[in-house]
Order: structure tokens, then C-alpha cells, then sequence
């Protein structure tokens, strides 16, 4: 029964950030704005990471079966609401309940796993447990929403959950609730929230890119996007081989998080092997400094619930803080990228080899849908299919479809490069907590 817990830990880390490849379909459905669909995914992260901590405060005074059970009960009731939700507020409001049933689920399962494994090891299963669901999250996301629909991502949830509930209260030898000994690890945790924020551009904004900018299929993106969590779960072997002291591991990991972002800012095309061996940095620093930082905030610290409070709260905090950055400069980047695409489509369309009035068409067809799709990058197939054009013409504007897509995609890449460079920024910023500390010398 045990297994379950693990699996109910990764369930509500993944949840930061599963309904990432999701946000088009549910503005779609809900006939919501983007701004409210963005509240989706912070609405949930900002309720973790607020919620962390008091609940860890919480445990302390509750029984500790019964604690976990309410808590993975209240995750698995808000996740069949929101698969039920018919519009955005219900959502969000749902969202934030989950996000509390998370709060005291991932508390309360870091308890119990230690009864069940001894502390050494059931701290490293719920350390692993939430690398692992932290970077599968938008994978199944976008792949549950590919194959069925995007509540599925929620509907898949309630049964692994419902089943946590008894495993929960089938735990018999509870840790009794330790005397409030250290302070918290403010560096590994600062660490932890800077690494958190950099790592928003590349679990957040790159399935943007792959799906909004380049015109990919929600499963294409996903498939993509798996590289971070296989090199994530790569990264341990390699860390155990090498055997390389804590801080140099960390500081590597940061490294290789900044390098992925650097190269995901300037790919030279939107070929998706350009994003490969980018992924595959970013996964290796995300294994290798997310499971480290956590075991090294809570490690040899008392009592452990409060300690893992503070880095559930660190992580997700640092999402947010990453989404409220990154988010309006891509948002702005976006926008002033659009006079300059608009005018290299203007020069295509004018140079393209097509009769005067079906150049008009397109012009006026293309011009309606730039209109209707402003601030976010167009699609411009429906301008093209609405077009009533001679087959003689079809081919020229079939080439002229191509093009122009291409040059969108150009756009769409230069729109994302400076919130990639400032992720790259933040992990390097990571870094300085670090810095070793200079102690006074005593008289």
C-alpha cells in the first residue's frame, strides 16, 4: 500500500504544472480569457506553496493517519470537480482546494513513508517522488489532453488518490511529532525557489513555444518534452557514480540549467532537434539540484514535517515568482514582434506568385486573422482554407502558406528568447547562495 503514497507525492507535484499543454483547450471550452486561464496554473502553485507550511504546523497538533487521509480525500473531491468544472471560476476555485488537500497530503505521505521505509529512505521516496511528477507533469498533461480531452488530466488523478486514502490509514507505527529544534535552511531554500523560477521557462514556456509558436501538436510537444524527465532521472546514477561533494553537485546542476535555457534562447530553426540536447542539460540540473537542495534543507533537521513545509513552499513560491517574471516579457516580446512579422508577410504576400485579386484575398483573409488573434501567435491555416482560389493558384499559395509560417515560427522563437535568457539568469543568480559564508573570528 506504501507505493501509493509515493505515487499520490508525485500526483500533486505534477500538478504544478500537468495543465500546461492544457491551456488552449480549456480557454477554448470554457470561453475564458487568457488571463484566467494563466490563473489555472498559478492559482495552484501560489495555494501550495502559501498552504506548506501551515499544514506542516498543522500536523503536528492532528493525528498523523487521519491527517494524510483528509488530505489525499480533499486532493482526489477537488481534482473530480474540476474534471466537472463548466466554467473558468469553478476551476480556479477548485484548484485551490486541490492545491490545499496537496498541502497536507505531500505533509502528511512524508510522515507516513518514514513509518513504512525508516527515515533515510522514505525521505529519499518522497524526494523522488516529486523530481520525477515535477517533470513528468506537463508530459502527461499533454498527452492525456492529445488522447482524450483535458479533463482527463484530472480524472485519472481521482482513482490513484481515492486508493491513497485507505493506504494512508493502513500505516500502524507513526513517528510521533518531533520538538521544533532548527531553524530552516534559508539558503537551500532560497536556492530551491531561484532554481524553481528558472526552471518555469523550461516546463512552462518551452510547451508554449513548441505548441503556440511553432504550431505542434499538444502530444508532439509532450513527447518532446520527455527528455527532461528522462535525463532527470538520469541524473542520479551519474551523480552516485561520480560521487562528487554537495555543493560541486549543485553547482553543476545550476550550470547545466542555465546552459539549456542559453541554448533553448537561440536555436537556429524551429526543427524540433534544436530543443534536444537543451532538454536534456535542463532535465540533468533539475535531478541533480532539486533532489539534493531538498534533501539538504530537511537533512538532520527537526521536526521533519516543518522542514518539508518550508521546501514545498520554496519550490512553489519560486514557480510563481518564475510565472509573474517571465510571463509579461514573453507577453511583450510577443506583441512588439508583431508590426515586424507583419510586414515581412505584407513583402511575401506581395512577392508571391499569384494573380492580383487573389493576392488581395489573401491579403484581406490574412488581415482578418491577425486582427482576431492579437497578442498571441497567429495561425494563419484558416485564412488559407477559407480561399476560393483556381487550381493553377493552389500551388503558389500552398508555397506562400509555407512561408509564411516559417516566418511566424521565426517570430515566435525571437518573442521567447529574452524570458529564456532571464530563466538562464535566475539559475546562475541560484549560485550565490552558495557563496560560502565568512565567519567572524573571535577575539
Amino acid at each position: 500500500m506504501a507505493p501509493l503514497l509515493v505515487v499520490t507525492v508525485a500526483l500533486v507535484l505534477a500538478d504544478s504544472a500537468v495543465v500546461t499543454l492544457a491551456l488552449p483547450n480549456i480557454l477554448q471550452h470554457l470561453d475564458a480569457s487568457v488571463g484566467q486561464v494563466a490563473w489555472v496554473l498559478i492559482a495552484y502553485n501560489l495555494v501550495l506553496g502559501l498552504c506548506a507550511v501551515p499544514a506542516a504546523m498543522l500536523y503536528t497538533r492532528a493525528k498523523p493517519r487521519i491527517f494524510s487521509a483528509v488530505g489525499i480525500a480533499v486532493f482526489a473531491g477537488s481534482s473530480a470537480v474540476c474534471a466537472l468544472a463548466g466554467s473558468i471560476d469553478v476551476l480556479i476555485a477548485a484548484r485551490c482546494v486541490q492545491a490545499i488537500g496537496g498541502a497536507l497530503a505531500l505533509i502528511g505521505c512524508l510522515e507516513l513513508l518514514v513509518a513504512e521505509y525508516g527515515e533515510r529512505r522514505g525521505v529519499r521516496f518522497w524526494v523522488t517522488a516529486g523530481v520525477v511528477g515535477t517533470a513528468v507533469g506537463p508530459v502527461a498533461g499533454g498527452l492525456l489532453t492529445q488522447a482524450f480531452s483535458w479533463q482527463a488530466i484530472f480524472i485519472v488523478q481521482v482513482p490513484f488518490a481515492v486508493l491513497a486514502v485507505p493506504a494512508a490509514l493502513a500505516v500502524r507505527a507513526v513517528p510521533t511529532p518531533e520538538v521544533d529544534r532548527h531553524r530552516p535552511a534559508i539558503r537551500a531554500n532560497l536556492t530551491l525557489a531561484l532554481m524553481s523560477a528558472a526552471l518555469t521557462a523550461a516546463l512552462f514556456l518551452l510547451v508554449l513555444l513548441l505548441v503556440d509558436g511553432w504550431g505542434r501538436s499538444p502530444a508532439t510537444a509532450a513527447i518532446t518534452v520527455s527528455v527532461v524527465p528522462l535525463a532527470a532521472l538520469a541524473a542520479r546514477p551519474i551523480a552516485r557514480f561520480l560521487r562528487p561533494p554537495q555543493e560541486v553537485e549543485i553547482a553543476v546542476g545550476c550550470f547545466l540549467v542555465a546552459g539549456g535555457l542559453l541554448g533553448l534562447a537561440i536555436p537556429p530553426s524551429s526543427n524540433l532537434a534544436w530543443t534536444i540536447a537543451p532538454q536534456a542539460l535542463v532535465g540533468l540540473g533539475l535531478g541533480l539540484t532539486m533532489d539534493r537542495l531538498t534533501t539538504r534543507a530537511m537533512e538532520l533537521r527537526l521536526p521533519r514535517a516543518h522542514h518539508a513545509g518550508w521546501t514545498i513552499g520554496a519550490r512553489h513560491v519560486g514557480v510563481v515568482l518564475g510565472l509573474a517574471i517571465l510571463t509579461p516579457v514573453f507577453t511583450a516580446d510577443l506583441r512588439d514582434a508583431q508590426v515586424p512579422a507583419q510586414q515581412a508577410i505584407t513583402s511575401l504576400v506581395l512577392d508571391a506568385p499569384l494573380a492580383p485579386q487573389d493576392k488581395i484575398s489573401v491579403a484581406e483573409a490574412l488581415g482578418s486573422e491577425l486582427s482576431d488573434q492579437q497578442d498571441q501567435v497567429p495561425d494563419l491555416h484558416h485564412a488559407f482554407a477559407s480561399l476560393n482560389l483556381a487550381p493553377s493558384e493552389r500551388p503558389a499559395a500552398a508555397q506562400l502558406e509555407r512561408d509564411l509560417n516559417a516566418q511566424v515560427e521565426r517570430a515566435a522563437t525571437r518573442a521567447f528568447r529574452n524570458s529564456f535568457l532571464i530563466g538562464a539568469g535566475l539559475a546562475l543568480i541560484a549560485l550565490i547562495s552558495l557563496i560560502p559564508l565568512r565567519r567572524r573570528r573571535t577575539p
